[in-house]
Order: C-alpha cells, then sequence, then structure tokens
C-alpha cells in the first residue's frame, strides 16, 4: 500500500525541495514584509466586509498574497506538529505593549502557543476556506454578508504572522550568539 503525502503546496514562492515549517515561513517573509502583509490582509477584510465596493488592488497581487498565505498557514501547520523541541522559550521581564501586538505575554514567551491554539479552533481547510472567503467578497459588490464568522480566524492568522516573524527574530538572534 501507499503512502499518501500530504501536499503543502509552496510552489508559488519555495523550490521543491522539502523543507522545514520555519524554512518554508522563512522563506515567506523574505517574499512578504511583516508590516505589509498584515496591512494587505487587513485591507482585503475590510473590504469584505463592506458590501458596495470592492478592493482596489490588482487582482493579481490579491491572488498571489491569497497563495502565500495559504501556504503560510500550511508552513505555520508544519511548525505545530515538528519544531516544537527546537523553538526556545524567551523569559523575558515585563514586554512592553508596543512590542506584545495581538499576542498575550505568554504567546510573547512562547510563540508556538499561537499556533497551537489556532490549529485546535480551525483546521487548515477552513482556514483555506476563510481566506478564499474574504478574497472573493472584497474583489466584489454582494447583497448578503459572508455565511460563517470570519473575525476569529482573521485574529488567528494575524497572530500567527506575528508569532511567526518573532520566532525568526529569536532564532536569528541565537545563531548570532
Amino acid at each position: 500500500m501507499k503512502k499518501s503525502r500530504t501536499n503543502f503546496e509552496t510552489r508559488f514562492w519555495a523550490v521543491d525541495k522539502k523543507r522545514s515549517g520555519l524554512q518554508l515561513i522563512e522563506t515567506f517573509f523574505q517574499f512578504n514584509d511583516l508590516t505589509a502583509s498584515k496591512e494587505m490582509l487587513n485591507n482585503i477584510m475590510n473590504y469584505a466586509i463592506k458590501r458596495n465596493s470592492w478592493i482596489d488592488e490588482d487582482p493579481s497581487v490579491i491572488y498571489q498574497f491569497h497563495q502565500a498565505v495559504r501556504s503560510f498557514v500550511r508552513a505555520g501547520y508544519l511548525i505545530h506538529l515538528k519544531e516544537k523541541k527546537r523553538i526556545a522559550h524567551a523569559h523575558l521581564e515585563n514586554p512592553s505593549p508596543w512590542v506584545l501586538g495581538l499576542l498575550s505575554e505568554k504567546e510573547y514567551q512562547n510563540p508556538l502557543l499561537v499556533f497551537k491554539k489556532a490549529f485546535k479552533e480551525y483546521s487548515v481547510k477552513e482556514f483555506d476556506y476563510f481566506m478564499s472567503g474574504i478574497v472573493y467578497f472584497s474583489m466584489v459588490m454582494y447583497d448578503n454578508l459572508p455565511e460563517r464568522n470570519i473575525v476569529n480566524p482573521y485574529i488567528h492568522l494575524t497572530k500567527m504572522l506575528d508569532a511567526a516573524h518573532l520566532i525568526l527574530e529569536r532564532r536569528g538572534k541565537r545563531v548570532v550568539e
């Protein structure tokens, strides 16, 4: 019997080599800045909620971002599954609220909690459905609201972006030290 493999569809921004979740996230941030990614996600979300307007961005840019975020979610899922032992916890005294962003202090200390909570509540397919939905609703005018709660996956995705960037920052500092 053949063993089936999970396809993580990273072909849009990564080469076809087998990579770890951290390498895939590092590649994501090489092509997408954290601030720009959060801003694009926020714009798509805002226009998805507005009924009588659509986003003023080039559809190809939105499609590329959609594909990159889908791959990012899959890389986050890989981190959630396999990278538990490698990522060290940072014990910092009272971090500033500006540094925390959307993360709680516990999540700032251990960014893997963000991925654990997100994938406990939503599957990879549900994140795909969310991204497809907000991209669709941001690009057309519509009469009906989206049928599901689209705020919670948005918050989880934003927190995952922050946590992944924090993991890469800490990983880079460890290499330098």
